[in-house]
């Protein structure tokens, strides 16, 4: 599976969980060269505390599109060390 947004692979892996319909890649698939900080969180009643990314790809900016749980729930950890995407970030095999 490949992340790509802006023309560029963010994320490969063909080892991906899948969560509520969204692709958990490694956390060490993920390109850092493309991720700047944001200091964004949400929660979620199951999983706990979302962390997020922001991508920065030949100029752009897309503002929280990763996400990552630091520390998940018991019921989530299969998604520990691991990211997801959204926000116009494309999942292709």
């Amino acid at each position: 599976m490949k992340a790509i947004w802006n023309g560029e692979v963010i994320a490969e892996s063909n080892d991906t969980v899948v969560v509520e319909g969204n692709h958990y890649f490694p956390a060490a698939s993920l390109k850092r060269e493309f991720t700047t900080f944001s200091n964004h969180r949400t929660s979620c009643p199951w999983k706990g505390q979302a962390h997020y990314f922001s991508l920065l790809v030949k100029g752009d900016m897309n503002p929280d599109a990763v996400w990552y749980y630091p520390e998940p729930s018991e019921a989530a950890q299969e998604i520990k060390d691991r990211v997801a995407f959204w926000k116009g970030v494309q999942i292709v095999e």
